[in-house]
């Protein structure tokens, strides 16, 4: 009999697998998260040994848990044929018909690149091989309601067009001739960067895909590149990093524990080159924060916008609330960024103690926005949504500079320049407003609800002046 479970991860939008036979207890784990207990505890609970940990790919927007399942259970590490000789650990590789058999249950292999050279996609069959399979684990090359971007890996030397040619392939030579009834088991979903227009399902078939995804509407193989190659979204800073973790052989992650620091040590680490990052929402942040750090609040893609305002390797110290410190460091490993040197310890207290190492967020109402550019000459205005959020519409005068962009970008920019920054809603422009502070800009707000706020109010006064 089969087991089968899904892991979705919502604040990377990432879907692992568990497959077994409970009848021979043999199991694969499909692109685990870097924190692997949950596998285990659930194989150990149905009787199921770990023997294989298959890759799509090697993943760009999270470490994978493969080294770690592999070092506590001796389980076997696989990836497609196109893999081999490119990693530094020993693994399988295998081709298209390929079987791992589990018992009755087997995964049947097919090699599917254009999101990358090496994408395969994996199809559980139930009750052996030529039967009628359950689903299919597709990674990044089929999602739902979109297909994988063939362009991640355009900055070091492959072509975007050639991979989206191979992806076109891929999907119609290999994925669609599957039936109507397989189950599509995605790598990601919504929000994910990893695409343009993911949906917020975790799994739908192939039949649906067939007639809703917008990919797989008839077209031509140019009209098809035209078509996944437009309007993506900019790749975060840490990708092309994670991307090559995936293929070390390096550190395992293991129990997270994150020392306690004073003001003094705080400041010490950041005088050495640590980034501090703060975890609390955006509201409790413009109240007060350390002067110089970032806001990246815990309730949103906490690791990957950290991802995109410092350089991978660069020490981190973490502020948060209560009893989360360890959860912000459990997460930010799960992209590699393992050095985190601390927390500030108790720091409503030590903001209340040291008042001269603090300061407030500047955040402006959509109306105060409109009479301050009213009222100061030569005020930057940034936009710092992705290009497909652009294209619906901006505030006029807006220059676009996409939060991956802004870290790498500063130098385009003037320090002394009165600057207001804005996303959509406000989580991303906290963040875009306090890196630019952290990095010596002298007069930077962000406007409150962002975007969204500032329409509404275009809009009350459209409605209010033609009464």
């Amino acid at each position: 009999m089969m087991f089968f479970r899904q892991y979705y991860l919502g604040c990377l939008s990432h879907a692992s697998y568990l497959v077994g036979d409970t009848t021979t207890g043999h199991a694969a784990v499909i692109g685990p998260q870097r924190d692997v207990d949950e596998y285990l505890a659930d194989a150990e609970a149905n009787g199921l040994t770990i023997t294989h940990v298959l890759e799509t790919h090697f993943h760009a927007d999270f470490l994978s848990g493969h080294l770690e399942l592999a070092d506590r259970t001796g389980a076997a590490i696989v990836y497609g044929n196109a893999a081999a000789g490119r990693t530094e650990f020993p693994i399988e590789t295998h081709g298209d018909g390929d079987m791992i058999v589990l018992g009755d249950v087997v995964l049947e292999i097919l090699e599917t690149p254009g999101h990358t050279p090496e994408s395969i996609s994996i199809v559980i069959r139930p009750e052996g091989p030529g039967s009628e399979p359950y689903g299919v684990m597709t990674g990044d090359t089929l999602f739902i309601g979109d297909v994988g971007r063939p362009d991640l890996l355009a900055a070091v030397g492959f072509d975007a067009e050639d991979l989206a040619r191979q992806l076109y392939h891929s999907l119609h030579d290999k994925l669609l001739t599957l039936p109507d009834a397989t189950k599509v088991l995605p790598a990601h979903g919504a929000g994910s960067a990893c695409g343009k227009n993911l949906s917020t399902e975790t799994i739908s078939t192939i039949g649906e895909q067939r007639e809703t995804n917008y990919a797989l509407a008839p077209m031509t193989e140019d009209e098809f590149l035209e078509a996944v190659t437009q309007g993506q979204s900019v790749a975060p800073l840490y990708f092309l990093f994670a991307a090559n973790k995936n293929r070390e052989s390096r550190e395992l992650l293991e129990h997270v524990a994150v020392r306690r620091l004073d003001l003094i040590e705080v400041q010490d680490a950041v005088a050495t080159g640590a980034v501090v990052i703060d975890g609390r929402d955006d509201t409790a942040f413009a109240q007060g924060h350390l002067r110089g750090s970032i806001n990246v609040g815990l309730g949103g893609r906490f690791a990957e916008y950290t991802g995109e305002v410092m350089q991978p390797g660069t020490p981190i110290v973490l502020v948060t609330d209560p009893g989360q410190a360890e959860i912000a460091a459990t997460r930010l490993a799960r992209i590699g960024f393992d050095n985190v040197v601390g927390a500030l310890a108790e720091p409503i207290k030590t903001f209340v103690q040291h008042p001269e190492a603090v300061e407030r967020l500047s955040r402006l109402a959509a109306t105060q926005f409109d009479q301050r550019r009213r009222e100061v000459p030569g005020l930057v205005l940034i936009d710092v949504r992705n290009p497909g959020e652009v294209a619906l519409g901006s505030i006029p005068g807006a220059q676009h500079v996409s939060l991956p962009q802004l870290l790498t970008r500063l130098g385009e920019l003037d320090r002394t320049a009165p600057t207001v920054v804005f996303c959509a809603g406000g989580y991303r422009s906290s963040i875009a407003s306090s890196l630019l502070r952290s990095h010596g800009f002298s007069d930077v707000s962000d406007i409150i609800g962002g975007y969204t706020a500032w329409a509404a109010t275009q809009r009350h006064e459209t409605t209010a002046g033609a009464r």
